[in-house]
């Protein structure tokens, strides 16, 4: 199914449609069936790419991350970057996706020109949450952010990274949010300093968005000044055995603790295990899949310790679902969609797209996987 612009956001699926976003700013509904088209609907201009100072993504750049639907309003809430440099939130209906509300979310202060919203969005506790963190190139006076916008209306809540500059938030998993309503993010490389002001971090936030409690690498130093983020990956949060997994560019995996993630150099356990991770994760029971430069890796998690369980050198920065059995995973640099086996990683079926972005990610319902490919959309059957 072919769209009008570039897919860099999973797409997602609801009663049997699917939500497409593109960077032109439109929103797609689809048949998942039949790829018949219910509608369409163009949020606004998108930013010419070559009025910024810095960036990877053109020539137009709009919707970047994930959208988010509430299966029990059926609202989808989406952040489109706009001519004239804005964010706005749009609430759409997913039924007809007529427009039902919109607002900014630039925070007041910042800088929309240098900062990116590549996260994807969340909701918890009556908030739907995004991040903001600067462009490709780390240009200009950006920082990190997570923005709570109140679902039943009001003045967002916001939290900023306390860096003189950087401390992005943009992995493009976007926040982390338990079932208690906890939000966790990982943060990227700051601006250089003396002191420690939460750059490459896993940070613990309340609801509304106040630091309860911290992680960082004892080498947070270093990471800024090599540019080598701890925040290239969201958080993992295995609920069932009370533990979170992060991962950077180092490469290396650290275990915490959910409910006290340890602050500087209190990790349960660390390892290197890849050349480094960029993207999205995910997990199947103790099991955690990690989109690695020369690997997908699958590490296997107790509460206490982890271990390297396979890793398949095929699919390589490919952020990975689980679905219909089967691992799938998009490999960046062959724009490859592979279904691996959980347990051994082992190869179940491969297909070449000739399309794909950055950090693209499946989606899936029952007997479909979904995928982007450049400026289409495609449907694989799982049967």
């Amino acid at each position: 199914m072919p769209v009008d612009a570039a897919v860099y956001a999973s797409p997602l699926i609801f009663n049997g449609r699917v939500i497409v976003a593109t960077e032109n700013n439109t929103l797609y509904s689809i048949n998942l069936n039949s790829g018949t088209v219910f509608w369409k609907t163009h949020l606004g201009t998108p930013v010419n790419a070559s009025t910024l100072p810095c960036g990877n993504i053109g020539p137009i750049t709009g919707i970047t991350g994930t959208p988010v639907i509430d299966p029990q309003s059926g609202r989808i809430y989406v952040v489109a970057f706009l001519a004239g440099l804005v964010h706005k939130l749009f609430t759409l209906d997913a039924i007809d996706g007529s427009v039902l509300s919109q607002r900014v979310v630039d925070p007041p202060g910042s800088s929309a020109a240098v900062e990116q919203q590549r996260g994807a969005l969340s909701l918890g506790s009556g908030y739907v949450y995004v991040t903001l963190g600067g462009l490709f190139g780390d240009c200009g006076p950006y920082h990190g952010y997570v923005i709570g916008v109140p679902l039943a209306g009001g003045a967002n809540v916001i939290y900023r990274t306390p860096a003189a500059r950087e401390s992005g938030i943009w992995s493009p998993m976007g926040a982390t949010v338990s079932a208690s309503g906890t939000v966790y993010v990982t943060i990227g490389n700051g601006s250089e300093t003396s002191s420690f002001a939460y750059s490459n971090s896993v940070l613990q936030l309340s609801p509304d968005l106040k630091v309860q409690a911290f992680f960082a690498p004892s080498n947070w130093a270093s990471l800024d000044a090599t540019d080598t983020d701890l925040g290239s990956v969201g958080v993992t949060l295995l609920p069932d055995i009370g533990r979170l997994v992060s991962i950077g560019k180092e490469g290396v995996v650290y275990l915490l603790d959910a409910s006290r993630p340890g602050g500087i150099g209190g990790q349960i356990a660390a390892q290197h295990v890849c050349n480094g991770a960029w993207g999205g994760t995910a997990w199947l029971g103790s099991t955690v899949f990690m989109p690695c430069a020369d690997a997908l890796v699958a590490v296997s998690v107790t509460p206490g310790s982890f271990s390297v369980a396979w890793r398949n050198g095929q699919a390589r920065l490919a952020s990975p679902i689980v679905a219909g059995g089967a691992v799938w995973a998009i490999d960046v640099d062959t724009t490859t969609l592979f279904a691996l086996t959980p347990s051994s990683g082992a190869v179940l079926y491969q297909l070449r797209l000739n399309g794909g972005q950055h950090f693209n990610t499946p989606a899936a319902t029952e007997g479909y996987v979904v995928v982007p490919a450049g400026n289409k959309i495609v449907a694989v059957a799982t049967a």
